[in-house]
């Protein structure tokens, strides 16, 4: 397993990643054993039909900030990815982005517009990678209703590879890795690996392994087909019980606190998928730009981060070998 990384900064504004909050939580991290970071940056549209991709000046991390936490990650000896994502103002999931194909003059106008704008986005920040040294770009997060514009991403994908050098990644949602048919111009195959592998909270690690195995049986066709490594460049499972049956969740708040549900969704994928020669790495989700201090704020919260819980000391071993 090559990457051993974890995914920092998605809830990030101007200035937090060289805030003092920020410099300690990403210390923090790198604590953990993790030898890539994934830089998550994220810039709004207005809703998912909108053409435009707009930068808030005001709050959206800003490239000196990039170029910070690039700088910190590289003098602790961990690579990294840079994930510029997409959402939508209107809290509609970025797979939903979408357009009809065609005017009625079947000129393919609306995709055009947007991929205008999506590739003024994506070069701008493939050329701050290429500047700071990032060993990876992510050019697309599950933007599920995009990929059938093959022809759109293959030019896109050219015109980064103009002006970038590093390796390049396409992040699908898990259950869409068939849908991509451009994967061959990217170098590994990513997916948010938000796989249910439980029925009911409480799962073990050994129950949730038999659910991997058939995963990982159905994803090794996915690398024969393209000769690619598989990254899970998205997963993770909030310390909520019965989180492992919707690991996407973020929204139901009124779940049980469970580090051992989570402890055993980190553990159970890694057995499963870490000593498969095809099998990239993960890059988990997520750590807060700014984490909490003490033992009992971890058992106060229910989200994704794993700091002082269980699954900090399950992922600190598998990181170690």
């Amino acid at each position: 397993m090559e990457i051993k990384g974890f995914t920092y900064g998605y809830d990030g504004k101007r200035g937090d990643f060289r805030s003092e909050g920020g410099i300690k939580s990403q210390e923090l991290l790198y604590e953990t054993g993790v030898n890539w970071v994934c830089l998550a940056i994220v810039n709004n549209q207005e809703t998912a039909h909108s053409f435009d991709i707009e930068f808030d000046y005001g709050g959206s991390c800003s490239d000196r900030d990039i170029m910070a936490a690039v700088e910190r990650a590289h003098s602790h000896g961990v690579k990294v990815c840079l994930k510029p994502m997409v959402n939508c103002k209107d809290g509609v999931w970025r797979a939903y982005i979408n357009f009809a194909d065609s005017d009625f003059n079947g000129q393919d106008i609306y995709w055009d517009k947007w991929f205008k704008s999506y590739s003024d986005y994506m070069l701008y920040y493939a050329e701050l990678a290429e500047e700071t040294g990032c060993e990876m770009l992510c050019i697309g997060c599950e933007m599920c209703g995009t990929e059938r514009k093959e022809a759109h991403w293959r030019k896109l994908i050219a015109d980064i590879r103009a002006v970038y050098s590093g390796k390049l990644i396409y992040n699908t949602n898990h259950g869409h890795e068939e849908d991509v048919k451009w994967f061959d111009a990217v170098d590994y195959v990513g997916t948010s690996a938000y796989f249910p592998v439980a029925d009911k909270g409480g799962a073990t690690s050994e129950m949730m392994q038999e659910r991997w195995r058939a995963i990982r049986d159905e994803l090794y066709e996915v690398h024969k087909k393209w000769n690619k490594q598989i990254v899970f460049i998205e997963i993770g499972c909030r310390s909520a019980n019965g989180c492992a049956t919707m690991p996407w969740d973020f929204s139901h708040k009124d779940l049980p606190h469970d580090e051992e549900e989570q402890a055993a969704f980190y553990d159970s994928c890694l057995s499963v998928f870490a000593n498969e020669e095809w099998f990239g790495g993960t890059f988990w989700w997520d750590w807060s730009t700014y984490i909490y201090d003490t033992k009992e704020e971890a058992a106060a919260d229910n989200g994704f981060n794993i700091h002082l819980k269980k699954a900090e000391t399950v992922l600190k071993d598998w990181y170690s070998r």
